[in-house]
Order: C-alpha cells, then structure tokens, then sequence
C-alpha cells in the first residue's frame, strides 16, 4: 500500500517537525515516524468503515420512513432499500477482515462523531448521481460498484469539513488524505465479487526492509546533518542555507544522504523521487534548484569514486 515515495514523504515530515519543535531526540522521531505510518493505515481504514456507518444510517431512515403517515421523496423511488442493498456496501459490512481491524484498532471515529455521517449522508442523497441510482429497483454488482466510486469521488473526497475533521484528529492526515483517497480509488477499480477478506486490508508495507529503509533514512540524514549541509555549500552561487526553503534544505539532504549511504538505490531513482515529492511540497521552483544541485553532486561523486552503487537497474 504504501510506496517507497510516501515513505519518503513520511521521513520529510518527520524532520520538518523536528526542525520546528527543536527537539533533537532521534528516538524521539524514529517513534514519531512510524506512528505517523501507523496512523496513516487507521486513516484508510477509517474511511472505508465511513461506508458502513452510512449503510447503517440509510437502514434507520429508511425504517423511520416506513413508520410515517405523510409521503415523502423516497416514496418515488420502486425500491426504498436499493442503497442500503448495495452489494458493495454489503461487501464492506459482512467483511470479517476490515471488522477485525476497525476493532484492533479502536476506531470509533464516527460513532463518536456521528453529525459527519449525517451531513455526508444528506449530501448523498440530495445528489444527482443517487437519484438517478435509486430510480431503477435492481443494479448489477458493477454498477453498484461505480455508484460508489461516483460518490466517493465527487462527495466524501472533496468533503471540505470531513477534511477538517482528520485535520484536527492527526495533524499527519492532511498529507495521508491524497495518497488513501487515490489508493481507494484504485481498489473500487479492481473489486469484484471474488476479492478475498483481505482485499481491503492490504499490508501497510510491502516487507519489514521498507520500515528499515525508513528507519534508516531518517537517522542516517539526521546524524549527518552537518557533512550534509557541506556537501550542498559551494554548489550554488551565492548560497546561503538561510535562503533555502526549508523544504528545500530537507530534500537535498535526504537525496544526498540517499545517493551517499544507500547503494542499492540507483542515483536516477533517487533524484527523480525527490523531485516529484519537491513539485508537490514545495515551490514552483524547489525541482528546478533542487536538480541542478543534485546533478553536480552525482558528476563530483562519480568523478572522485564515492558513487558506489550496486545491484540491478543502475544504467
């Protein structure tokens, strides 16, 4: 689930923090750095459990309604339960996997705050696509399929106050939010009725060598802080580290720590994943800057021997 890409992402945001609270317990970060990791699957697991509770909202109301003398919209449609009965939905609330993980977990996130189910669940069905979707009495598995992606996409995505709501929850989901929105996406594309349990609960990490490479990454950039910050002085005209973003300052050192001390890492590797994540995190300009300085680094290595890169894909 998680890409070596995020994990450097996770490692950036690991040092920023430590830059801002001025704490220099490297233990200190290494705990930060894989609750953050951690967190980061609660969040995912959280929103596809938003789908539960929303299943579980509809079948309230539409017992509520039943109850009710006075006709109302749902009146209209020829199968009140189709929602509720979607065979998605379905598959999410009677899969053993995910329940076992929501529990582990204790995530009681919107049992706790029920008021945003409420207002996702009133978007939902004042929305266009669930009109249309409610107007025929049956679906197929795939349409059904579609119907929720529809919604996840144009609704529960983009939910400004849903957003806020993580925001203020774990500081680390606004940047988890696109990477889990995107990884889900991707899974409504690839489910169908044969998935195994596990389907949606995914590794976090492919193997136990990603939380090591994470681990790594992090203290090897942080106990070389100084030789780092060498390394980068005099490959610049005029440069002055007060003048770099920091978000600048940390990528170089983090490829540069990359190209130095990981050698099965190949260098073209390193730099275009550090200048994705700087297109993404920092200014208009950072990849520009941020490449320039890398590709004399990798020429002056090579030149002096200190590029010593090994294994497959190095050409």
């Amino acid at each position: 689930m998680l890409t070596r890409r995020h994990i450097r992402v996770k490692v950036m945001q690991c040092i920023y923090a430590l830059m801002q609270s001025h704490d220099s317990s490297l233990e200190q970060q290494k705990k930060f750095l894989v609750a953050s990791i951690e967190n980061m699957y609660s969040l995912y697991l959280l929103l596809w459990s938003l789908f539960i509770e929303l299943q579980g909202h509809a079948n309230n109301q539409v017992a509520l309604s039943s109850e009710k003398y006075l006709a109302d919209a749902t009146d209209d449609f020829p199968n009140k339960k189709k929602f509720v009965n979607n065979k998605l939905l379905q598959q999410l609330c009677n899969n053993p996997s995910l329940k076992k993980q929501l529990e582990q977990r204790k995530l009681k996130n919107w049992y706790l705050n029920g008021e945003y189910v409420k207002l996702i669940y009133k978007e939902i069905i004042n929305a266009k696509a669930y009109i249309k979707y409610m107007q025929t009495p049956t679906s197929t598995y795939q349409e059904d399929v579609q119907f929720i992606r529809v919604l996840f996409e144009s609704i529960i995505a983009p939910n400004e106050k849903i957003y806020d709501h993580f925001e203020d929850d774990k500081l680390t989901w606004v940047d988890d939010i696109p990477i889990v929105n995107t990884f889900i996406v991707k899974q409504l594309k690839k489910v169908n009725t044969d998935v195994k349990d596990d389907f949606f609960t995914p590794e976090l990490l492919k193997d136990r060598s990603d939380m090591e490479y994470a681990e790594q990454l992090l203290s090897k950039t942080l106990l070389n802080n100084e030789l780092l910050e060498n390394e980068i002085e005099g490959k610049t005209p005029n440069w002055d580290k007060d003048r770099i973003a920091d978000i600048d300052a940390i990528l170089l050192k983090m490829a540069i720590c990359e190209l130095l001390h990981f050698p099965t890492i190949p260098e073209r590797v390193t730099i275009n994943e550090f200048l994705e994540i700087a297109k993404e995190y920092s200014t208009p300009k950072s990849s520009i800057f941020i490449n320039g300085i890398l590709d004399k680094l990798v020429k002056e290595y090579k030149e002096k021997g200190k590029l010593n890169k090994i294994g497959r894909g190095l050409l």
